[in-house]
C-alpha cells in the first residue's frame, strides 16, 4: 500500500471518528429534551436508555461475523448514514413507537460503526508500525466536545430537536460518504499479511480469533474503564452540586473539564507509546484514574472535586483505544492478522456492558451508602487495571525511543 493511500485512509477514518463524537453528543446531552418531546415518564425513561448500548453489543457481535463475508470499512460506510438518520428520527417523530424504532436503528448501527472504525484504526496502526489509534480516538472527543456545544447552543435558544438535528446530518452525512471512499481496508494485509487476502467478494479472511482466554483481561479492563467513564458523564454534576456543595452552574464544569482533559491526554497519548511503551502508557493512565477517583470521594469542596475529575480524563483517556490496540497485537503474534478484526468486535461488546453497569451501580450504591463511598468502585476497578497491564505488550515492545519495531511502511 502506498503512502498517500495510507495517509488518505487515516485521513477519512480520523473524520468517521470525529462525525461519531458529534453524533453521539448530539442525542446523550438532549436526553431531557428527548424526554419532554415524547412524554417519556422518569421511570419508562431508563428501559430506552438502556435499550441502545444493549442493541450496540448486538449490533457489534454481529459485527463479528459479518467480517467474515465483508471488509470492515464496507460496514462503516453504511453504518455511519443509518446512526445519522436515526439520529434525524429521533428529532422528527411525534409518538413513543416512532422513537422507540430510531433508538433501535441507533443501537444497533453503532454497535456496527464502532466496532468496524476500531477494526480499520488497528489494522492502520499495523501498517505505520506505530501508536496512531489514541489519534482517532483524541478525534472522537473532539467530536464529543463539538456536539455537546451544538447541543447546549439548541438547548439554550429553545431551538426544537428537529431543527437542531437537520443542519448538523445534512453537514455531516455527505461529508461521511465522500470521506468513506478513502478507506483504507487493506492495510490489514501490510507487512506480512499477504496471506489474508481478499475473497471473490472482495471481503478480507476473517481469520482465526483470538481465544477468548487470553481476551478477558482486555475485556475487563474495557468495561472496567466505562464504567469509570459513565460514572463521571451521569454522575459528576450531582456530585459536585448535592455533595460537595457547588452551585449549578459549577456543577456543569467537571465533565466539561474531563473532556477537555480525554483529548489532550489522547493528543500526545501516542507521543508516549511510542515512547516508553503501551504497558508503562497504561499502568500510568490507571494509576492517575485511581487517584482521581480517590481526589473526587475525599474532596472538601467543589473545586477539589473539580480537580479529581480532571485527573480521571487524563487516566482514563489512554486506556480504551489501548485495549483495542493490544487485541490487535493479539491477533498478529497469532499469525492471524485477520482474527484481529473478530476481536475487537468482541471486545467492543465491553465497552456497552461497562456504559450499562457504571450509572445504576454508582447510583445504587449512592442511595444505599454514600455518594463519596461509591466513588470508591470504579477507583478499585481502574486500578485492577495494574494487575493485567502486560497484557498490553511486552515491555522491551516498545514504539520509538530507539526501540522501535520494523515496519512496512512509515509515512506521515
Amino acid at each position: 500500500m502506498t503512502d498517500a493511500r495510507l495517509r488518505h485512509g487515516r485521513i477519512s477514518l480520523a473524520l468517521a471518528f470525529f462525525v461519531q463524537g458529534v453524533t453521539f453528543a448530539l442525542l446523550v446531552t438532549r436526553i431531557p429534551a428527548i424526554q419532554a418531546r415524547y412524554g417519556i415518564s422518569d421511570g419508562l425513561l431508563p428501559a430506552f436508555l438502556a435499550a441502545v448500548p444493549v442493541l450496540a453489543g448486538v449490533g457489534s457481535v454481529a459485527t463479528e461475523k459479518l467480517v467474515a463475508r465483508v471488509r470492515p470499512g464496507t460496514l462503516l460506510r453504511w453504518a455511519q448514514p443509518v446512526v445519522l438518520l436515526a439520529l434525524l428520527g429521533v428529532g422528527a417523530g411525534d409518538e413513543v413507537g416512532q422513537l422507540g424504532v430510531s433508538l433501535a436503528a441507533f443501537g444497533l448501527a453503532v454497535g456496527v460503526l464502532d466496532a468496524s472504525m476500531n477494526m480499520l484504526g488497528v489494522s492502520l496502526q499495523r501498517a505505520y508500525g506505530r501508536s496512531i489509534i489514541l489519534g482517532f480516538h483524541a478525534v472522537y472527543s473532539l467530536g464529543g466536545i463539538v456536539g455537546a456545544s451544538l447541543a447546549w447552543a439548541g438547548a439554550h435558544w429553545r431551538v426544537p430537536l428537529l431543527m437542531a438535528y437537520l443542519p448538523v446530518v445534512a453537514v455531516l452525512l455527505p461529508a461521511a460518504l465522500l470521506g468513506s471512499r478513502w478507506y483504507a481496508d487493506s492495510a490489514r494485509r501490510t507487512g506480512g499479511c499477504a496471506g489474508q487476502q481478499a475473497g471473490r467478494g472482495g471481503a478480507a479472511s476473517a481469520g482465526t480469533p483470538v481465544a477468548f482466554r487470553l481476551l478477558l483481561p482486555l475485556c475487563l479492563v474495557m468495561a472496567f474503564a466505562y464504567i469509570g467513564d459513565s460514572t463521571v458523564s451521569n454522575w459528576s454534576a450531582k456530585y459536585l452540586q448535592d455533595v460537595l456543595g457547588g452551585s449549578e452552574e459549577l456543577a456543569t464544569v467537571p465533565y466539561n473539564a474531563y473532556m477537555v482533559t480525554t483529548l489532550l491526554g489522547r493528543a500526545v497519548g501516542d507521543l508516549g507509546v511510542r515512547r516508553f511503551g503501551p504497558v508503562a502508557v497504561v499502568r500510568c493512565g490507571s494509576v492517575l484514574a485511581g487517584a482521581g477517583f480517590a481526589v473526587v470521594a475525599a474532596a472538601s469542596g467543589p473545586w477539589v472535586g473539580i480537580l479529581g475529575f480532571t485527573m480521571l480524563g487524563l487516566g482514563l483517556c489512554v486506556m480504551v483505544p489501548q485495549t483495542f490496540a493490544a487485541a490487535g497485537r493479539l491477533a498478529e503474534e497469532r499469525n492471524s492478522p485477520g482474527g484481529s478484526d473478530a476481536s475487537v468486535a468482541r471486545l467492543n461488546v465491553f465497552n456497552y456492558v461497562g456504559f450499562l453497569v457504571g450509572s445504576p451501580l454508582v447510583g445504587a450504591l449512592g442511595d444505599a451508602w454514600s455518594y463519596r463511598g461509591a466513588m470508591l468502585v470504579p477507583m478499585a476497578m481502574v486500578l485492577v487495571t495494574l494487575v493485567y497491564a502486560r497484557s498490553f505488550g511486552a515491555e522491551s515492545d516498545r514504539y520509538g525511543g530507539g526501540h522501535e519495531r520494523p515496519r512496512a511502511v512509515d509515512v506521515g
